[in-house]
């Protein structure tokens, strides 16, 4: 993985940032932000991956990838919260959950480096990397039934089944550790290929 990534990673408790920040930048170039609204200051079009707390003070996380979405960078977004995660993660466009504490320094480094493999996949299938991970996020914290009485699960396991069948083709293809590393349990891809050609883009 180049050095060339850069990395911001965005807490308002300041030990936090500088632990992450240490643990990252032998391997990338990392920026810190110790607000919202600094992470904003610190935002451009060379920033491959955030790292981003959810709640924070003045402007939340949630209120950062609004304004990430709206100035249509690219950069791939995981957030980082101490908060389990809840159906309303569905709403939120971001491609990976970290639960707090992360107190390995391996974990925060895989993360990265799975988002920026995942910043070289075309659209359709960086979608269906960042839904199958919000469903393997509420499988590790929800229980059975509190899964199946939820319709916004219902509906994310039929996108998900749609875009699996239309990405068959193209997921065959990928390497398999590739795979596994995007999943918690490998469950989310079944590696079958049922012949669908994958549209262009």
């Amino acid at each position: 993985m180049s050095n060339d990534a850069t990395v911001l990673i965005v807490d308002d408790e300041k030990p936090i940032t500088d632990a992450y920040a240490q643990w990252l930048e032998d391997d990338f170039t990392v920026r810190t932000a110790y607000s919202g609204s600094e992470a904003l200051e610190k935002l451009d079009e060379s920033v491959d991956v955030v790292l981003l707390d959810r709640r924070m003070p003045d402007l939340s996380g949630e209120d950062v990838l609004t304004q990430i979405h709206e100035q249509g960078l690219t950069c791939r977004v995981a957030l980082v919260s101490a908060v389990e995660p809840d159906f309303d993660i569905l709403e939120l466009g971001f491609d990976a959950y970290l639960e707090k504490p992360v107190s390995e320094a391996d974990e925060l480094l895989e993360t990265v480096r799975a988002l920026l493999r995942r910043s070289t996949y075309d659209a359709q299938m960086q979608q269906f990397l960042s839904l199958a991970n919000k469903k393997a996020a509420l499988e590790t914290k929800k229980s059975p039934e509190e899964l199946d009485a939820s319709e916004e699960y219902d509906e994310l396991s039929a996108e998900l089944a749609d875009l699996r069948g239309q990405l068959s083709a193209t997921a065959t293809t990928l390497d398999e550790d590739d795979l596994r590393a995007e999943f918690y349990d490998g469950k989310e891809f079944d590696g079958g290929d049922d012949g669908d050609e994958t549209d262009e883009e």
